[in-house]
């Protein structure tokens, strides 16, 4: 007999064994591979976005100094008055107390807005714009200037826009 002491007549087949796969099916790879796909391209948009956002504040902050910068301007160049509502001009005013000393103040204030609108230029997105407007005061009233900045936003093309009142 075939089997154990004890038992006769049963028999005892060979135990088969079931093999457990190992490994990863393809489908498993290909579902792994998707979802990583989509993670990919939302960090990616992120990306996109954080980028567009940073290089919206660099233009205000600019924005902001650059009126910060007039202001500035205008405060020590009081005499001028409605110059800085001027055109602009280069009368080489500034470099030195010498130069300063041989512009009039109104020319000093051509020479500032000269100046200035070259910053603007330089740091703002292409389309940007500056102008000052001067309101004079009366009798024991201060005048007002109103700097006013207009730029295009980068890849949306809003128009933002960034107005100082300086009270002399």
């Amino acid at each position: 007999a075939y089997g154990g002491a004890g038992r006769a007549g049963r028999r005892h087949l060979p135990m088969i064994t079931q093999r457990r796969p190992r490994g990863f099916s393809l489908v498993e790879v290909l579902v792994a591979l998707v979802v990583l796909a989509i993670g990919l391209i939302g960090v990616a948009k992120l990306f996109v976005v954080t980028i567009q956002g940073n290089a919206s504040a660099t233009s205000r902050l600019y924005a902001v100094n650059l009126g910060a910068d007039l202001a500035d301007r205008i405060r020590a160049n009081r005499t001028a008055g409605v110059a800085y509502a001027g055109s602009p001009a280069s009368y080489g005013c500034t470099g030195g107390a010498l130069k300063a000393t041989l512009c009039t103040p109104a020319q000093m204030a051509a020479d500032d807005l000269n100046l200035w609108q070259a910053q603007l230029r330089s740091l703002l997105p292409a389309g940007a714009s500056g102008t000052v407007t001067y309101a004079a005061g009366g009798t024991n009233l201060p005048s007002t200037y109103t700097i006013t900045l207009s730029w295009p936003e980068a890849g949306t093309g809003q128009s933002l826009s960034y107005t100082l009142r300086v009270v002399i």
